[in-house]
């Protein structure tokens, strides 16, 4: 069985979509990371996403794991115009197709980004060369709301309405199992 452990990075305090704009994470909480850290099993592989804040918060998370290559397959949404725009801007600007965004996410994109179903496509296609190249390992992946909700839909067999209503915390773990089969252990667990 192979174990995903999905860590979503630090904290970036920015009050606007964040999808691939580079901004750093806070990683200040030094006690919550500890605890983070010592829920985590040792010995796990740990990749990331290549966005900065995922980069940083993975390597706090390094010490007694096996590093892997940070990986632009798990970067959050492209958010495309979107992305730096708070959501009343963007309601504002695109009434319509905002909603439809949020409502019915599936092959709605903002404009120059991608939509959920891009996402989930992108983000399985790494998931299963994991699977299969580590049919039995503990694998940790910090990366972001948006990519550990498209997971949770696929463990889960929801839709994509259901899974984008989970809070997803920053520094929270959210545990899927695969054997094969699908299944959610815990979602948005905050040690």
């Amino acid at each position: 069985m192979t174990v995903w452990h999905w860590v979503r990075h630090g904290p970036t305090h920015e009050k606007a979509f964040v999808g691939w704009r580079d901004v750093p994470a806070d990683l200040s909480d030094t006690a919550r990371i500890a605890r983070l850290d010592a829920h985590l099993p040792k010995g796990a592989l740990l990749v990331s996403s290549d966005l900065i804040r995922a980069v940083a918060t993975a390597d706090v998370l390094g010490q007694g794991r096996s590093r892997l290559p940070h990986v632009a397959g798990i970067r959050e949404f492209n958010f495309g115009e979107w992305d730096g725009l708070r959501f009343d801007a963007i309601a504002a600007a695109h009434p319509d197709l905002s909603r439809r965004y949020w409502e019915k996410p599936g092959d709605v994109a903002p404009p120059g980004g991608e939509s959920w179903n891009d996402v989930a496509a992108r983000v399985a296609g790494f998931v299963d060369r994991m699977n299969a190249d580590h049919p039995k390992a503990d694998i940790i992946a910090v990366a972001h709301i948006g990519v550990i909700m498209t997971q949770i839909q696929r463990a889960a067999g929801s839709s994509a309405y259901a899974a984008l209503g989970h809070e997803i915390d920053n520094l929270s773990v959210t545990r899927l199992f695969h054997e094969g089969t699908w299944r959610v252990d815990t979602i948005n667990h905050s040690p």
